[in-house]
């Protein structure tokens, strides 16, 4: 009888520890666990403090006077159950092999049920989507008046002006064609609006709220900020919630349970999505002493926060958008952007005069008004947060839902307001300037002073979390620091590099510091080409910072520092760079958490000589203090919405246009889910058309064939875009750009590229691929063995290569695609050949298993019938076994023959792994301005290997 997997009774060994629920195959596992884990990191309590149901309630809502409070609402269930841990909890094998198990919660599992809530029993099928013919594009007329307005609306957010004269084109050639100008699908632009607004799903309406002053008024008179009312608009979360639950497109990467992940051959536990954490479980703990919550499913939703600035032109110009998601997706969903995050909100920002801006008074206003609008945005999801309630989702079955507030992502300044911390910011602010605030404490008083909202206020001496209101929630344990805004542009930008040029002020006076601020922003700009990677052609020396500029400067600014700061210098920001990139790796196992706690000793360690040269007198800075945190945030956590529509807008009054804009993206969103999930968006429009012309006159229309795309593109035709998000399956494919007059042979293609020996090294080539079983050194094998190559070639001007990437910005499967460029002229500005990753030892890790190659053609060729593509590299050497100390950065250097000329090769592209990015060592010599960046690979004689190009390269070259 065959081994039944759902029994799982290889692991039958549980670990007796009290809320530690490995289980094991044997007692050797057992005892190797026992004696690593235990004795170092005790395992987190099966169970937390009882919920705070009955705390403090916020301002806004004060006992009896609440009129959205329901009997029992606000009791907390007593009532107890047996602990999770006196029974068995299951574990079961997961993914594609037995390298990982899991242990399920075992009290909300996530069973389907029927609309009435009623429990399904295992293996039962989902109810079928609801009846809808094959042509039913409701509101549109057909597929094709869809995908026009989804282009012209979502993808190129076409302004209202350019879409009328558009429409005016498309009738001018219907009437020179002689067909019916009412065959034009819109008239004009409102015409495309209106079908848009009249689509049924979607359909999460914007509300909104008036918020006034009402407290007491001084003696002299009211201060202007007290006569303003403040406009609050906010989408129903709870609706927004279910269409995320309900969405088809991610329908099998929800968790539906929490878990608890291990590799099974060290029973290591891992982490990589929300619901693998130990937050999501303890809650679900706490959710499950009501017996009548079993069974149903945990959605903990995320909120977060952050002030935008639009435009530095206009008069109003910042707003405070409200963010929702659901964190059961994972996370290769949410780095896909699959509408797994909403805007439900754009709270107020109440502004004064200097004058009044720093009384206490209007600071209190300030908090009441964020926390009570919170509370008022969010109350109706606060009866699904105990007493389950039905919801559709997107696999077609219903299961019985509890809701709970997760974490609250956001900045410092933002986690002062949400703790409701107010003492010791407000004697600050009334004792500093605003230099020293940021300088020292990171506490910009703008900010400080303008937030929040809610109906009719007065202000309280003490001021309640919104979280107060919400069962399970206690603001002071949801906070999650931004790791853009807190770590990438505070830690690293706006102290680190600030950091390095008073140092540079100190050290060496204004005017040679000025020099070698030049010297270094010429380096950075001399950074070659990489695919996705932002090009400083000025270096960083510009005023208007954005968080892509943050993270783009993070990966070529070290090697530009070095020669002209001490290395423990160095060591600062290599440790803060590799700490960024480690906790937002796709996986995070026990052994991650080391390194990153190593990073932080480290970081912490070297930054000690910002205050030995006296260039800051203290670090207690919040930013930098929360990179200690991580840790523990991992293990419980694991953790476009306003400039695009606001430039879409007139800018005159831009909120209302704006709030338009999403409700229509939102509907259009919804449209293609649905057209999806019933089979309706399979193939292109122009497909659909030759298919229901075919069927209407078979035969005089069957040419569909000819429209397939091509694998090649048009001659000369070079790509945009140096990446792509792939939503396909896993896979691994190469495609390539062909060229516009490029040698057709190899004497040519030699003469080309200047290597007079390339028909001898294709020789060589080929004889490799026609004999790989020979293992006698190329060298020594007599010239007359290589097969003669006379046949014409093709030459391309780059690759494009999709791979598994799933820590960088990726698709749903993981899968990105990325284009090496090897073209003589790119952009018509220069040319650009990239470097990469080639396998030379398939059984040696990373960088061991690895040479760096430039890439000088892509060509491909015929032998015994069968296509070949290669490409012509020059190798670089490893300088030594290990990376750079200093830098954390592998070193290389130009390979040379024994006539020492260039080590040139031919390989086959199936051996280039990814694209490498190298950026030159320096040393103390100035750049001279005349070199530019694709210079650098020919010029420069010793390299590093840019592990923070990526992700993927770090994974690589660490």
């Amino acid at each position: 009888m065959p081994h039944s997997r759902q029994d799982f009774s290889v692991l039958h060994i549980p670990c007796t520890k009290p809320g530690c629920n490995h289980w094991f195959k044997n007692k050797s596992g057992y005892t190797q666990h026992t004696n690593a884990v235990h004795p170092l990191l005790g395992a987190m309590p099966l169970h937390t403090e009882p919920s705070q149901f009955n705390c403090s309630p916020s301002p806004f809502f004060n006992g009896d006077d609440n009129p959205l409070q329901s009997d029992g609402a606000g009791e907390e269930n007593h009532s107890e159950i047996p602990r999770s841990a006196q029974s068995p909890i299951p574990a079961e094998f997961f993914g594609a092999s037995d390298r990982l198990y899991r242990n399920y919660h075992p009290s909300l599992t996530g069973r389907p049920c029927d609309p009435e809530g009623n429990f399904l029993p295992p293996g039962a099928l989902p109810l079928p989507l609801s009846e809808k013919s094959a042509d039913d594009w409701t509101p549109y007329c057909d597929q094709l008046e869809f995908e026009l307005a989804d282009y012209i609306f979502t993808r190129n957010q076409t302004p209202t002006a350019q879409i009328d004269h558009l429409l005016n084109l498309w009738a001018a050639s219907l009437i020179r064609a002689g067909a019916d100008t009412s065959q034009v699908l819109f008239t004009d632009h409102r015409d495309i609006y209106r079908t848009i607004n009249n689509t049924p799903l979607g359909d999460v309406k914007w509300q909104s709220f008036s918020v006034k002053y009402t407290g007491d008024i001084p003696d002299e008179g009211p201060l202007p900020w007290m006569t303003e009312s403040y406009d609050v608009w906010f989408h129903n979360p709870h609706q927004v919630v279910q269409n995320m639950l309900t969405n088809p497109d991610y329908a099998s990467e929800v968790d539906m349970r929490p878990y608890r992940e291990f590799a099974t051959e060290m029973d290591e536990r891992q982490w990589q999505d929300f619901m693998s954490g130990d937050w999501a479980w303890n809650q679900v703990d706490q959710i499950a002493k009501d017996p009548a919550t079993h069974g149903s499913t945990f959605v903990p939703v995320i909120l977060g926060s952050d002030k935008t600035t639009v435009s530095v032109a206009t008069r109003q110009n910042d707003y405070y958008p409200l963010y929702a998601s659901i964190r059961n997706v994972r996370n290769n969903v949410h780095h896909a952007h699959h509408g797994t995050l909403a805007v439900v909100g754009f709270l107020a920002m109440p502004k004064t005069t200097k004058q009044h801006a720093k009384t206490a008074i209007f600071h209190r206003f300030h908090r009441q008004l964020f926390h009570s609008s919170l509370s008022f945005i969010l109350w109706n999801l606060k009866p699904g947060m105990t007493k389950p309630e039905v919801v559709h989702f997107g696999d077609g079955h219903y299961r019985r839902v509890i809701y709970g507030l997760g974490p609250y992502i956001t900045d410092y300044e933002e986690q002062v307001l949400l703790a409701c911390i107010r003492v010791h910011t407000d004697m600050l602010i009334e004792e500093c300037d605003h230099g020293k605030l940021w300088d020292e404490y990171g506490i910009i008083t703008q900010l400080v002073v303008s937030l929040s909202t809610s109906i009719l206020l007065k202000i309280n001496l003490f001021i309640y979390p919104f979280t107060n209101d919400y069962p399970r929630a206690d603001i002071h344990k949801l906070i999650v620091p931004d790791l853009l805004h807190q770590i990438i542009k505070g830690a690293f930008k706006d102290h680190l590099v600030a950091w390095v040029e008073k140092y540079l002020v100190v050290t060496h006076g204004q005017a040679q510091a000025d020099i070698i601020l030049d010297d270094i922003d010429r380096r950075i700009a001399a950074a070659p080409a990489f695919s996705g990677l932002r090009r400083f052609p000025q270096g960083c020396n510009f005023k208007q910072w954005t968080g892509d500029d943050s993270k783009a400067l993070m990966k070529v600014y070290l090697p530009a520092l070095e020669g002209y700061v001490p290395m423990d210098i160095i060591r600062t920001f290599r440790a803060l760079l590799e700490f960024c990139y480690l906790v937002c790796c796709n996986v995070i196992t026990e052994t991650s958490l080391n390194k990153i706690d190593d990073t932080v000793a480290r970081f912490h360690q070297y930054h000690e000589i910002f205050k030995d040269t006296e260039i800051v007198s203290t670090f207690s800075l919040p930013r930098q203090h929360s990179i200690k945190h991580y840790n523990t945030l991992i293990r419980l956590l694991h953790i476009k919405a306003v400039k695009e529509p606001w430039r879409r807008s007139s800018c005159y009054k831009a909120l209302g246009q704006m709030l338009v804009t999403n409700q229509h993206l939102d509907k259009l969103t919804a449209s293609r889910q649905d057209f999806y999930a019933h089979g309706m968006l399979n193939g292109t429009c122009l497909t659909s058309v030759l298919a229901t012309l075919n069927a209407q006159a078979p035969g005089e229309h069957d040419d569909t064939g000819q429209h397939e795309p091509p694998v090649l593109s048009l001659p000369g035709e070079d790509e945009n875009e140096d990446f792509d998000i792939i939503d396909d399956p896993t896979s691994v494919l190469t495609h390539y750009i062909e060229g516009t007059k490029r040698a057709p042979s190899i004497p040519e293609l030699s003469t080309e590229l200047c290597i007079p020996d390339l028909a001898d090294l294709v020789r060589c080539f080929l004889f490799e691929q026609s004999n790989p079983e020979d293992d006698r050194d190329p060298t020594e094998v007599p010239l007359l063995e290589f097969p003669h190559y006379r046949g014409r070639i093709s030459v391309f001007n780059s690759a494009s290569l999709t791979f598994h990437a799933p820590s960088d910005l990726s698709g749903i499967g993981g899968m990105k695609r990325e284009h090496i460029h090897a073209c003589p002229l790119w952009r018509n500005e220069c040319a650009c050949n990239d470097c990469v990753f080639v396998i030379t030892d398939s059984n040696a890790h990373g960088m061991l298993g690895m040479d760096v190659a430039h890439v000088m053609a892509f060509f491909s060729l015929q032998q015994h019938g069968r296509l070949i593509p290669c490409a012509v590299v020059r190798w670089f050497n490893r300088v030594g076994n290990a990376p750079d100390p200093n830098t954390g950065m592998w070193m290389v250097k130009p390979a040379f023959s024994a006539q020492n000329t260039p080590h040139f090769a031919i390989i086959h592209i199936d051996t280039i792994f990814c694209a490498a990015h190298l950026l030159p060592v320096f040393g103390t010599v100035l750049l001279s301005p005349s070199i530019k960046f694709h210079h650098v690979l020919d010029i420069f004689k010793l390299f590093y290997v840019n592990k923070f190009a990526d992700h993927h390269a770090f994974e690589i070259a660490s």
